[in-house]
C-alpha cells in the first residue's frame, strides 16, 4: 500500500506602495506605538520576573494594553489600529518562548534610531478593493448590536445576521432519540446506554454547530471594531415566555455576550453594556421622539418626523449612541422621562440602574 503525503504551501506577496502625506503620518504613528507597546510589555515582564519570579504571558500583556489605552498619558495608543499592537505582544511572546527554550538570547528593547520601523497586520485587517490590498483607516470604529430571534444580531451599520436556528434543524432527530430513550426501562442495561449516547450526540452536535457559528461571528465583530455596544438582556426572565423560550435558548445570547467579553479583552477592545431598560426600539434615532408602545409584531414604523425605521436597525443605532454616552459618562443612560406634550426626547440623563423591575420582554 502506498501513501502520499501532501504539504500545504503558504505564499507571501510583497507590495511596494507610495503613501500620501496623511498615510505616511499614520504609518509613522503606528510604528511609534508598536515600539512603545513592545518596550512597555518587555519592561513589565522583566520586572515581574526579577521581583517576583513570575512569568507574564501574552494574555496578561494584552490586558495591560487595554488598561494603558484608558490612561491619559497613553490615550494616543487608541489613535492607531490595534492589530499591529497586538501583534507586537505576540512577537514578544515568541521571543520569550525562544529564550526559555534556549534558542535565542533574552529579548532587548527596541530603539527609535536603530530598530527596524515595522508593523504587522493580520490577514483580517486587510480588504481587497479593485484587486488591491488596503488597510482600513477608522481605528476607532464602533458598532451597536441589537440581539433578536429572526436575526440573531442586527448591527448599527444596517447589516443583519440571520439566526441559523441550529436546534430547529435537528429537532426531529433529537425528538426521535428522546422517544426511543423514554421507551427503554431502567434495567435495559447496554441497550439503554446506547440510546442515551445517541441522545447525547444529538445534543452535542447542536451545541458544537452553535458554538462554531458564535465564535466566527464574535471574532469578526471584535476584529473589525474598537468599541462594541450591547444591551444588558435578562435572558433568565425572558425564558419565562413559553412561546419564545425555545427560540431564545437556541439563540444563546448569554454565550454570545460571554464570547464578546473575553475576546474584547484579548484584542484590547472596549465592550460597553447599556442599561437593560433603555427603550432602544421605541426611540426614533433621527429626532429622539419616544413612542409609548412598540408591540413585538411591529417590525417597521414611521416616526412623526417622517423617518421610516426598521425596528431592529433603529434599535441598534440607538444602542450605539447610548453606549458611546455610557463610555463618556461612565454610567447607565436613559432618555429624560418628562417633556411638554407627554413625549420624551433623546436628552441624556445619567442614572444608576434600577434595583427591581418587572420581567423583561424578549426582543424580536
Amino acid at each position: 500500500m502506498w501513501s502520499v503525503a501532501t504539504t500545504r504551501v503558504k505564499r507571501a506577496f510583497k507590495y511596494r506602495f507610495y503613501p500620501t502625506d496623511a498615510q505616511a503620518a499614520e504609518l509613522s504613528r503606528t510604528f511609534g506605538c508598536v515600539r512603545k507597546v513592545y518596550n512597555m510589555a518587555l519592561a513589565a515582564r522583566s520586572e515581574a520576573w526579577t521581583l517576583r519570579r513570575e512569568r507574564v504571558n501574552y494574555n496578561a500583556t494584552s490586558a495591560m494594553l487595554t488598561r494603558w489605552k484608558k490612561t491619559e498619558e497613553l490615550a494616543y495608543l487608541c489613535e492607531v489600529s490595534s492589530v499591529p499592537l497586538q501583534q507586537a505582544l505576540r512577537h514578544l511572546q515568541g521571543a520569550f518562548t525562544n529564550f526559555w527554550q534556549k534558542r535565542a538570547k533574552y529579548p532587548t528593547f527596541k530603539s527609535r534610531k536603530k530598530s527596524r520601523r515595522s508593523a504587522e497586520y493580520t490577514s483580517s485587517a486587510f480588504r481587497f478593493r479593485d484587486d488591491r490590498p488596503t488597510v482600513p483607516t477608522p481605528a476607532n470604529a464602533a458598532v451597536g448590536i441589537d440581539a433578536g430571534i429572526t436575526s440573531l444580531v442586527t448591527l448599527s451599520t444596517g447589516e443583519k445576521i440571520t439566526n441559523p436556528r441550529h436546534e430547529r434543524k435537528d429537532r426531529e432527530r433529537l425528538a426521535r432519540a428522546q422517544r426511543d430513550l423514554s421507551r427503554k426501562a431502567e434495567g435495559d442495561g447496554a441497550s439503554r446506554a446506547r440510546v442515551r449516547l445517541k441522545v447525547g450526540r444529538a445534543y452535542a452536535k447542536i451545541a458544537d454547530r452553535r458554538r462554531d457559528f458564535l465564535h466566527k461571528l464574535t471574532t469578526r465583530l471584535v476584529r473589525e471594531n474598537q468599541t462594541i455596544v450591547i444591551e444588558d438582556l435578562t435572558v433568565r426572565n425572558m425564558l419565562g415566555n413559553r412561546k419564545l423560550s425555545r427560540a431564545i435558548s437556541d439563540a444563546s445570547w448569554t454565550e454570545l455576550r460571554s464570547m464578546l467579553e473575553y475576546k474584547a479583552d484579548w484584542y484590547g477592545r472596549e465592550l460597553v453594556v447599556v442599561d437593560r431598560w433603555f427603550p432602544s426600539s421605541k426611540l426614533c434615532s433621527a429626532c429622539g421622539t419616544l413612542r409609548s408602545r412598540m408591540p413585538l409584531n411591529v417590525r417597521e414604523w414611521t416616526c412623526g418626523c417622517g423617518t421610516t425605521h426598521d425596528r431592529d436597525v433603529n434599535a441598534a443605532i440607538n444602542i450605539l449612541a447610548a453606549g458611546l454616552a455610557v463610555a463618556a459618562c461612565g454610567d447607565g443612560v436613559r432618555p429624560q422621562r418628562s417633556t411638554p406634550g407627554g413625549q420624551s426626547s433623546m436628552k441624556q440623563e445619567v442614572v444608576p440602574p434600577p434595583r427591581t423591575r418587572a420581567a423583561a420582554q424578549p426582543r424580536g
